[in-house]
């Protein structure tokens, strides 16, 4: 299936010719032996990526092999899990340092509207962007990497990206309390000589799997980081993140 190894702070998920599609940096659809994750150190501040994965890359053994889909996170690969069910494998990285929260009936706050007091400068009417209730940035990030042995048709892997941070989410607020964090990444990989896959959604074989594989990958290395389960998060009163507490206008199209 997909060979995974980690080496000097590096997760390598390898299975010749796969296609993958990451939300991560650099992301878009790509086709590699490999997709990386890789944990940086406390206060990290590299802005050239691509330079710093190759460096990490050649320090843990292995070759970048063209542009490989690779993620980032600050929680480090001993806390990394993987869990596989049929065609599909998932591994995961979990750190909440930096949770994203989404209360469902914000306290004190009210719809936007474009009155006068809302207007911009040129009287459009355009109601200017809210600003996230926002502390400083500190890297957790819940990072997920996830592989089928099925090929899957157009639009199924963007799918399975839907279906993984579905599960993820839910996993999480069951969890810890909280839907992600402000870093969440996910990659997918397809074998483009696998048995076809139409779909990927939660009612099919690929969509099942991955929902139980990230669920299961998720807490495991939740599990590993916070083995006595004191989350940074609710109700803990978490140091970083951001709380989307404003309310949008709704209207009828």
């Amino acid at each position: 299936m997909f060979d995974a190894t980690v080496r000097e702070g590096v997760l390598r998920l390898r299975r010749p010719g796969t296609r993958w599609l990451s939300t991560g940096w650099n992301g878009g659809r790509s086709r590699s032996a490999a997709a990386y994750n890789v944990s940086v150190p406390e206060g990290f501040d590299r802005t050239d990526l691509g330079a710093y994965r190759d460096e990490r890359l050649s320090r843990a053994g292995f070759g970048t092999e063209g542009e490989p889909p690779t993620l980032f996170t600050g929680v480090s690969m001993d806390h990394a899990r993987g869990a596989r069910r049929g065609p599909v494998v998932a591994y995961a990285t979990a750190g909440l340092s930096n949770p994203a929260m989404l209360p469902m009936d914000p306290a004190g706050a009210t719809a936007a509207a474009p009155d006068d007091a809302e207007r911009d400068a040129d009287g459009s009417g355009e109601v200017p962007p809210a600003e996230p209730t926002a502390r400083p940035d500190r890297p957790g990030t819940v990072n997920l990497i996830v592989g089928t042995t099925r090929r899957l048709a157009d639009g199924a892997a963007e799918n399975l990206v839907a279906v993984a941070a579905e599960a993820k989410a839910a996993t999480l607020l069951a969890t810890a309390g909280v839907p992600g964090t402000t870093s969440d990444a996910v990659v997918v990989g397809d074998d483009p000589t696998g048995d076809p896959a139409a779909f990927s959604g939660s009612a099919t074989p690929v969509g099942a799997a991955a929902r139980v594989c990230v669920r299961d990958a998720v807490r495991a290395s939740l599990r590993s980081r916070y083995p006595d389960g004191d989350y940074p998060g609710p109700p803990a009163d978490a140091e970083h993140g951001v709380v989307a507490d404003d309310r949008a206008e709704v209207f009828e199209p």
